[in-house]
């Protein structure tokens, strides 16, 4: 897809990958819908760029989730692009897991996003094609102690959009599945996390991880790219494929 002009909705866009992406699409020509709960953090990254409006949403609530599609296509028309980047972490181990907890993570990170397809795919589907992103996560694609609540998640986000890329090919709107590895945002700080692993000592092999993590505007490319590609599914680097070596 050629991004000028094109109209694209970016969730989670007052900080970390979603503001990175809202302005690597803006640099490409998108008019942009900016949608998170931070009504103040959206204006203002609205003003900073050229054709772009806040659109406030909370993604754990459908009503909200439509009326966020509903204004951006009011307002430009229609809707090329859906980047569903909102989304929190949550550790702990599967015996401790609180379920109150994860029915919240359960409805940010994967009922939000498929609400936000739902609505968005009639649209696109009238324009003749599209573009949809899900965001998941490298941890999607392993298994790991204190993790498989969010991971499970994260890769049930991963089928579902997979799901979705065939079952739309024939509207022409490409799904595609991006896979970040550890990013430097606050998505950390902002993790849930189980009391009893609180102020444990991260191990050598979590410390040499985070050490390598990526910025926010490197993953930012790889969403443009894998929105412009069409490909089914983008890795933020090539060794997180399956079957590649570990290096």
């Amino acid at each position: 897809m050629d991004i000028k002009g094109k109209v694209a909705i970016v969730t989670g866009a007052s900080g970390g990958i979603g503001y990175a992406t809202a302005k690597a699409l803006s640099g490409k020509g998108a008019k942009l819908a900016l949608a998170a709960r931070s009504k103040d953090k959206l204006e203002r990254l609205a003003k900073e760029l050229p054709e772009a409006i806040a659109v406030p949403a909370d993604m754990t609530k459908p009503e909200e989730v439509k009326n966020m599609v509903k204004q951006a296509a009011a307002n430009f028309g229609g809707i090329d692009i859906l980047v569903n980047n909102a989304g929190q972490g949550y550790d702990t181990p599967v015996e401790k897991t609180d379920v109150a907890v994860f029915h919240r993570i359960f409805d940010l990170d994967v009922v939000g996003p498929l609400v936000a397809m739902k609505e968005v795919i009639p649209i696109m589907r009238r324009q003749g094609g599209g573009a949809v992103v899900n965001i998941s996560s490298g941890t999607a694609l392993m298994v790991l102690p204190d993790n498989g609540p969010y991971s499970g998640l994260k890769k049930a986000l991963a089928h579902i959009s997979l799901t979705a890329r065939m079952e739309l090919a024939k509207d022409n709107i490409a799904v595609t599945v991006v896979y970040p590895y550890i990013t430097l945002t606050n998505f950390e700080q902002n993790t849930i996390k189980d009391p009893s692993l609180r102020g444990q000592e991260e191990s050598p092999e979590a410390k040499e991880a985070f050490s390598r993590a990526d910025k926010p505007e490197y993953v930012a490319e790889k969403i443009v790219a894998g929105i412009e590609s069409g490909e089914a599914e983008i890795y933020a680097h090539d060794w997180m494929k399956p079957g590649a070596r570990r290096g």
